[in-house]
């Protein structure tokens, strides 16, 4: 039986007010990143009098932007590798094995993301300095402590949305792995991994995501030289003048990775959220 004509309307109407809701001011960043500054500052025009492409040449003088782009690049990167592999592992000694403190460990896991990030600010600030000071390691203001400090935030939950994962996957394949000779390890790296490959995309993008977009741990935890994006677009706001259309060129242009990563990505996405959040 086909839906009223009533409710097609409807469903057309509302898709169309919240398709231009989230287009419009991708529009508007988009026009802002191709006028001159004076036009941006001047009063807004929805159809601008004159394009230019020299805010985008002229984002990687204003600031060193290549150099937080790699810096950012370096401590997502290397926080999505460490909390993916250290989550497969912990997930599946979770969900395959009974010992004891497992129901201790996992309320603990999930309990950690009720507590808001800056309540940690100080405490990771002050360790990182005790650290440096007793031992020599610089993990204040390095990359390093910025990636273990992403880590606390990212790998409880990715902990915790494997362990429904993997708990989906049967158990049969990983006692076939053992019977045709694999090791735990083995049946792990095989068998539980290649057919867990959605939820673990998920978790990968998840922690990538967080890393990425970080901007009070990561205003506290760098100098000049470890600055992230996140904290190094704020270099175009000068005493003097704002550079908004440098801002919204640099704005978009540092958030090609992420959107590119998504749009590949999608479909392992939306498997692997769906598979971990229902058991």
């Amino acid at each position: 039986m086909a839906p009223p004509r009533s409710f097609l309307w409807s469903r057309r109407i509302f898709l169309t007010l919240l398709a231009g809701f989230v287009l419009v001011p991708v529009y508007v960043m988009v026009s802002s990143s191709l006028k001159p500054l004076a036009d941006v500052t001047g009063k807004f025009r929805w159809l601008p009098s004159g394009l230019t492409v020299r805010p985008y040449i002229d984002i990687w003088s204003t600031v060193p932007l290549a150099r937080y782009f790699v810096n950012s690049l370096i401590v997502a990167g290397a926080a999505t590798l460490c909390s993916v592999v250290i989550a497969v592992f912990s997930a599946y000694a979770v969900s395959r094995y009974n010992f004891r403190g497992k129901r201790v460990f996992t309320v603990t896991v999930l309990s950690t993301q009720m507590f808001p990030g800056i309540l940690f600010l100080l405490p990771l600030f002050l360790l990182y300095v005790n650290i440096g000071n007793a031992t020599g390691i610089a993990l204040f203001g390095s990359r390093g402590g910025l990636i273990l400090t992403y880590l606390t935030f990212s790998l409880p939950f990715s902990i915790w949305m494997l362990i429904g994962y993997f708990d989906s996957v049967p158990r049969d394949l990983d006692e076939a792995a053992l019977v045709d000779g694999c090791g735990p390890i083995g049946a792990l790296l095989r068998i539980v991994v290649p057919a867990a490959t959605p939820g673990i995309v998920a978790v990968a993008v998840y922690a990538f995501m967080t890393a990425w977009g970080e901007v009070l741990f990561a205003s506290v935890m760098t100098n000049d030289t470890t600055r992230t994006l996140a904290v190094g677009l704020q270099g175009y706001s000068t005493l003097n003048d704002v550079y908004w259309n440098q801002i919204m060129a640099a704005s978009l242009v540092v958030s090609v990775p992420v959107v590119a990563g998504f749009l590949l990505l999608q479909r392992y996405l939306v498997a692997g959220l769906t598979a971990g959040a229902v058991k």
